[in-house]
């Protein structure tokens, strides 16, 4: 589940206000007390904690686990699962989720906290739990002792309709005396300093004067600090953007070391290329069937009525492809060769192989490399005859997105001009990329469309015909606007 919550911080004589009036149909419960004890898990380093996570065992709910948190409005939103037993050892479902921040570490007891809480509940007049506003008196035990002791207010959504009630909510917390919010963990607030340290990968701060050296390394560590981000997502399947956004990384991040292999030493730069290859490919077995499916289903409404639950079917099937391609992939995962590949990321985002040329100043080194990935696109735009085949206009867009890589990581030393440079080959990038994925469609429906689906996956080749029809015409404009002088002239 998702939990989307908002945490405030209060003074030791702060009490609930009354809630009874928070909104027209709205009914509270009275204020329940209950002691909660629970043990959180980490590595030695803190190393979930530092990436946003929390492993937790409770007395008499069993274990949860809270993955990396996102900003949504107001609200803290983060997955929670829960995992059933009682002993000291975390459940392997949990640990599975993520093995790529504890690696070959082990996940031992880090902090036992001890909580009275205060709660009161907000239903409708259907008796449907809206919200949860809870005040929790925190004890942090450390042996027999209680060595620390926090309190927190926290507001909690339990259902989407529940939206309206938190600005009222607030406002009377708030105006019983709850300070500001504070989004801290539980876990976090108890271990202090250690647990807000920054996570393992942490990209260096980058200038106009740092080195070409020091680029790389914060290049190498945005994409890994990507890639590990979205590891857990892609291992629980519930958002196919986890997926897009780890495949993107492990591209980025292979291009990236092509491109830069002059400040790296050649052997190191490979092996890890070869292995993001690997990774990059079970990850694209997954997300071309997503992308295939959301293309069907977009194109529903461009047929009659009657042709909708074929094209549903259709899309369906590319989905379950989608699904059993993840299976394969959260495998691949679990293996030793994954959990290597990370390890050296890791190591990599911190000390990267770099020899003496990483020495130059970026300003100046950075242009001169990414030059040759420039080149590289001008002279396979000017071979293309005037009706390209498919596969040459698929060249052409695995160019463009190593020269759009290239100025991205360029960015922080050269600013505006690599900024709308990566911007334009992204265009290029993108109408390109559609026109594969319309390729790679018809594809797969001319060998889908059989029996009576056949009738409804020629109509659907035709859209796609139609739309790569469109990116055809269209890919030159897109390339003439990239190849203004304004927009190179940082490549020259």
């Amino acid at each position: 589940m998702l939990e989307r919550e908002v945490k405030l911080a209060v003074t030791p004589g702060f009490r609930l206000p009354d809630l009874d009036d928070i909104a027209a149909a709205v009914t509270t419960t009275p204020v329940d007390e209950q002691r909660l004890e629970t043990v959180y898990y980490d590595t030695p380093d803190l190393r979930l904690a530092r990436w946003g996570c929390t492993l937790r065992l409770r007395q008499g709910e069993g274990w949860t686990l809270k993955l990396p948190t996102t900003s949504e409005g107001p609200t803290l939103t983060r997955r929670e699962l829960e995992f059933p037993g009682s002993g000291g050892h975390p459940p392997e479902a949990a640990v599975a989720l993520v093995i790529a921040y504890v690696r070959r570490s082990t996940l031992v007891p880090v902090a036992s906290l001890s909580t009275l809480r205060r709660r009161v509940q907000l239903k409708n007049r259907e008796g449907v739990l809206l919200a949860e506003v809870v005040d929790d008196d925190v004890s942090v035990i450390q042996g027999l002792r209680v060595q620390n002791r926090f309190r927190e207010v926290e507001v909690e959504l339990r259902d989407p309709s529940a939206e309206r009630l938190l600005e009222p909510i607030l406002a009377r917390l708030r105006g019983a005396g709850a300070g500001v919010k504070d989004q801290a963990s539980k876990l976090v607030r108890a271990l202090g300093a250690r647990a807000t340290a920054g996570p393992e990968v942490d990209p260096i701060p980058v200038s106009p004067t740092s080195t070409a050296g020091e680029l790389a390394r914060h290049m190498i560590a945005v994409s890994v600090a990507s890639l590990l981000r979205h590891d857990p997502g892609v291992r629980l399947g519930d958002d196919p953007e986890d997926v897009h956004r780890a495949r993107v990384a492990t591209r980025r991040l292979r291009s990236q070391l092509r491109t830069f292999r002059g400040l790296l030493d050649q052997e190191w730069a490979n092996a890890l290329r070869e292995d993001l290859r690997w990774l990059g490919a079970g990850l694209g077995g997954v997300r071309d069937r997503q992308v295939m499916s959301q293309r069907l289903r977009g194109r529903t409404t461009a047929l009659i009525e009657d042709d909708g639950p074929l094209v549903a079917e259709l899309a369906d099937e590319l989905r379950a492809e989608s699904e059993e391609a993840r299976g394969r992939l959260v495998l691949d995962m679990r293996s030793d060769r994954y959990i290597d590949l990370v390890e050296r990321l890791v190591e990599a985002s911190k000390t990267p192989a770099l020899i003496g040329e990483a020495q130059q100043p970026a300003a100046t080194g950075v242009p001169a490399l990414a030059r040759r990935d420039w080149k590289r696109l001008r002279k396979g735009v000017s071979r293309m005859p005037d009706a390209p085949a498919d596969a040459q206009l698929h060249r052409v867009r695995i160019l463009a997105k190593r020269v759009r890589y290239a100025a991205e990581a360029a960015v922080p030393v050269l600013g505006k001009t690599a900024t709308r440079f990566a911007a334009a080959a992204a265009a290029l990038q993108d109408v390109l990329g559609d026109h594969q994925d319309s390729v790679t469609a018809q594809r797969w429906l001319r060998d889908a469309g059989q029996g009576e689906r056949a009738f409804v996956a020629g109509e659907l080749c035709a859209l796609e015909r139609e739309a790569a029809a469109h990116d055809r015409a269209q890919w030159s404009k897109v390339w003439k606007n990239l190849d203004r002088k304004r927009l190179r002239r940082w490549m020259i």
